[in-house]
């Protein structure tokens, strides 16, 4: 399979697998536990059924929302992931002008390979900048500064991630950040020859938010799940979160909310937007898929804040339903991280143009112009 034969987000999938040693492979692929959550995320979507309506004269489509107070051509953006210099040496610079080229948002990690400063002087489509509390107050400081210098517009304080989740592919394929070739994984690198020559050829790995303060992830190999339960804060409240809110002064969010009552609370403490998410399904299996909940969390606080719903989305059809329900834009990793693993910037733009276009595609056959034409009066549960 090449890059031409890729239709849908199975083929990029199909595509990475392909190009990627299988540590790296699964890094991306892998959830939690039994991976039940992980596979809800996506088949939630199927309990749902579309509605559409006819000779509504839907020539011209309007794609563009406006979340975090800045208009973006597409009702989706690239989630922020960390680690995009192992999945292909473009990294989040391929990432960043994908969506430049398509004027929607591009998320950075606080684990990110490339810095806020190179990536506000390479684009100026909008920005979040993902947020970990770490134990490091003077981490923390720094970090929040530099995204506030490098201005970014958005700021999304991860909530889910307050221990490692059980990943065990990664235990049994023995993923670390930055790669350990070991013998029992080396097989898998020298396999992946392309990946490897790249890997080793095209500039050092490096996480430049955190080398300053901590050697772990940069100049020490440590799987994420033990970088999440060793260098987090497992104490971070709400108290945090609402000074962090108010230190960053901005559009903040909270990213990794399932229920009411913690969507309540998130605008209480300031947050102009709430990030419906279960990391994935990588931290808590058996939790609620985001699509599942999404409509309570609407009901209880989406007159207020930017609902967004993140996780499992793979189809435009996926999208508008979850618009349907009231969300102010979609979002997800693996939606553009199979693409760029396969085939680098190249890839993530012709993902991000399948997703346009069945997007387009799909509001004319529900006979709607526009977003905001899209209600709950456009689907049915099963």
């Amino acid at each position: 399979m090449r890059l031409d034969n890729c239709l849908n987000f199975k083929d990029f999938r199909k595509l990475a697998k392909k190009k990627l040693p299988s540590p790296v492979f699964h890094y991306i692929d892998g959830a939690a536990d039994d991976e039940v959550t992980y596979r809800r995320n996506t088949s939630a979507f199927d309990d749902v059924d579309l509605i559409p309506n006819v000779l509504r004269g839907v020539k011209d489509v309007d794609l563009s929302t406006t979340i975090f107070g800045k208009k973006i051509d597409l009702p989706f953006y690239c989630s922020p992931t960390a680690l995009q210099r192992i999945f292909h040496y473009e990294g989040e610079r391929a990432v960043a002008k994908a969506a430049q080229k398509f004027n929607t948002m591009f998320g950075v990690s606080s684990l990110a390979t490339v810095s806020v400063e190179e990536i506000s002087n390479l684009v100026d489509t909008p920005k979040m900048f993902q947020f970990y509390y770490h134990k490091d107050k003077g981490l923390n400081n720094s970090i929040l500064q530099r995204a506030k210098d490098a201005n970014f517009d958005v700021m999304a304080l991860t909530v889910d991630t307050i221990t490692g989740g059980n990943r065990e592919r990664d235990i049994r394929t023995g993923f670390t950040s930055p790669p350990k070739f070991t013998l029992s994984s080396m097989f898998s690198y020298v396999t992946k020859p392309t990946w490897a020559i790249n890997y080793l050829t095209k500039g050092k790995f490096e996480l430049p938010h955190l080398q300053d303060y901590v050697k772990e992830g940069t100049n020490t190999a440590i799987s994420i799940g033990n970088y999440f339960s060793t260098m987090l804060d497992q104490d971070m409240n709400w108290k945090d979160a609402e000074k962090l809110c108010s230190d960053w002064g901005g559009h903040f969010a909270l990213k990794g909310i399932l229920s009411v009552e913690d969507a309540k609370r998130a605008v209480d403490i300031g947050c102009t937007g709430i990030v419906v998410s279960n990391h994935g399904g990588r931290q808590l299996d058996g939790a609620r898929s985001p699509f599942d909940q999404l409509a309570d969390i609407v009901e209880a606080v989406g007159d207020r804040v930017d609902v967004i719903c993140e996780g499992g989305i793979q189809r435009g059809t996926h999208m508008l339903k979850a618009l349907s329900l009231g969300a102010k834009a979609c979002a997800g990793g693996r939606l553009y991280l199979y693409a760029l693993a396969a085939a680098g910037q190249k890839g993530v733009e012709k993902a991000l143009s399948i997703y346009k276009t069945e997007l387009e595609r799909d509001m004319k056959l529900m006979g709607c112009k526009k977003i905001s034409d899209l209600s709950k009066k456009n689907i049915k549960f099963k």
